[in-house]
């Protein structure tokens, strides 16, 4: 019996412990908050501004799958502040960096500062929250798409909305 009791206990603290974080303690867990948040609603709204430029810091075969509309790929692992695309930009212009969540845009937005942009906003819950609220996706073609990359099956439980890809 006390076998049983135990052993019962050990696979329902198994399961807590494997359970989802919800994305608010998760981005608490891995974010300092260095680069200040925008939600989605928010960028919707910004979005209808010509001065405002959107930077997706996922991997090329990422993007592919799906972006936001007018977002530029700048990479995650090959990221370089030196890179043509970003030179040409002015340092003082709004931008929104975004990832699948929220954590690998934190870490650019930082680099970014650093290089000496101003007006950085990391897009909460990335992607995937853009996708959850119900706001369009595009593929590589320029057609919108249900497709988001979740990059593995742990990460695509934060995807509610469209079909994970990985």
């Amino acid at each position: 019996m006390k076998t049983n009791l135990s052993f019962l206990l050990l696979v329902l603290l198994s399961n807590f412990a494997v359970a989802q974080k919800p994305l608010n303690k998760l981005l608490e867990q891995h974010n300092t908050h260095s680069i200040p948040y925008i939600s989605v609603e928010e960028l919707q709204m910004f979005q209808m501004n010509d001065n405002v430029i959107i930077l997706d810091a996922r991997e090329p075969a990422e993007y592919k799958v799906s972006h936001l509309k007018s977002a530029i790929n700048i990479g995650f692992n090959d990221f370089s502040s030196e890179a043509k695309q970003l030179q040409k930009l002015n340092k003082n212009i709004p931008i929104i960096v975004y990832c699948s969540l929220g954590i690998r845009s934190e870490g650019i937005g930082e680099k970014l500062k650093k290089a000496g942009f101003t007006n950085i906003k990391n897009l909460y819950g990335g992607i995937f929250e853009w996708k959850n609220t119900g706001y369009p996706v595009i593929d590589s073609t320029g057609t919108e798409t249900e497709n988001v990359h979740t990059f593995s099956k742990m990460w695509s439980k934060y995807l509610q909305a469209g079909n994970p890809i990985y």
